[in-house]
């Protein structure tokens, strides 16, 4: 598939923004400035933008615990972002959804949370709503080889099929839930293969190569936008550090198979094949560098000078009326 310029540019742009945000991250949570854990997606960028780019901007987006990347790849601005890991009162949420709870309505991310699995039904949620009003939005969800395995997988797969609703779930296998290898925590090779005890389409792709995860991801948006119904995408990747930051983690993946995946950067390969195929040019290339650097820069900076919420903020967007506060 030839993928035009600007397309492959912007597939670049995104894809280093979000390797770059992620680095500038971890370094954050190893001065203490980021609170908790904080679950990486390095090495996921082309599974992550070749689906967001499949999709349109009014379209929706659901993530999981470790989508640092997902409101990234569907175009969200990285300063209220970065303020948001910081907990500061700038951030997307406030502060207040911290690493595992973003959420950015306005570029249709509706959220992520710490509850594998818990992201499913949310999709099947949203694309109902999207046929219930006669629109023709596509809901994407992203969701783990360990979400595979959870209730909600069953029944939020089902209900999309017998509803016949306009959503894609996208399945990331990196190969590990958590610190489980999926290959002994999984009944088949291949997630995709599930799709058929729900009579609906399955792939597989190569999660390294963003425009096979763009085609295949995009083919199933098509399809669901045309009230054709859901489809399962397995994008087979890998994550090239642990389960978490910030949490204890024993030896469970040889070094050897990391480094081997680490020779199928996603960022590099993609980055080589744009200039190999004469796509963009090094000054191109050189330029989305420098400015999207200058950009993580500037969301750093912006998140490093914010407030913290006030206290009195705790009792925001909640249900009861606040007690007094003693300052």
């Amino acid at each position: 598939m030839d993928v035009a310029r600007e397309t492959s540019a912007e597939m670049y742009r995104r894809m280093f923004r979000s390797r770059s945000f992620e680095l500038a991250a971890i370094e954050k949570l190893k001065t203490g400035e980021i609170p908790g854990a904080l679950h990486t997606s390095v090495g996921q960028e082309a599974s992550i933008v070749g689906s967001c780019m499949a999709l349109r901007d009014d379209d929706y987006m659901v993530g999981n615990h470790r989508s640092h990347g997902h409101p990234i790849g569907k175009g969200a601005r990285t300063d209220r972002l970065f303020a948001e890991l910081m907990g500061k009162a700038t951030g997307i949420n406030s502060g207040m959804g911290g690493s595992m709870h973003l959420s950015d309505f306005s570029v249709g991310s509706l959220g992520e949370t710490s509850i594998v699995g818990s992201g499913l039904p949310v999709a099947a949620g949203a694309a109902l709503g999207s046929k219930l009003q006669g629109n023709d939005r596509v809901t994407l969800c992203f969701f783990g080889d360990g979400a595979s395995n959870e209730g909600t997988f069953h029944e939020s797969l089902n209900l999309a099929a017998v509803w016949v609703l306009p959503v894609v779930f996208v399945c990331e296998n990196n190969g590990y839930g958590e610190l489980s290898a999926a290959s002994v925590m999984v009944s088949v090779p291949d997630v995709s293969m599930r799709a058929a005890g729900y009579g609906i389409p399955g792939a597989t792709v190569d999660g390294q190569d963003v425009i096979a995860v763009y085609e295949a991801v995009g083919e199933a948006v098509a399809r669901a936008r045309r009230g054709e119904g859901p489809s399962l995408v397995e994008t087979k990747t890998y994550r090239f550090h642990d389960h978490a930051f910030g949490l204890p983690s024993p030896v469970y993946r040889d070094q050897a198979e990391v480094d081997e995946w680490r020779k199928r950067d996603p960022v590099t390969l993609f980055r080589a094949r744009l200039l190999a195929d004469g796509v963009l040019d090094e000054t191109d290339v050189t330029q989305i560098e420098d400015n999207v650097a200058a950009e993580i820069a500037a969301a750093v900076a912006f998140a490093e000078s914010s407030p913290y919420p006030s206290l009195d903020a705790a009792f925001e967007h909640v249900y009861t009326n606040p007690i007094p506060i003693r300052h």
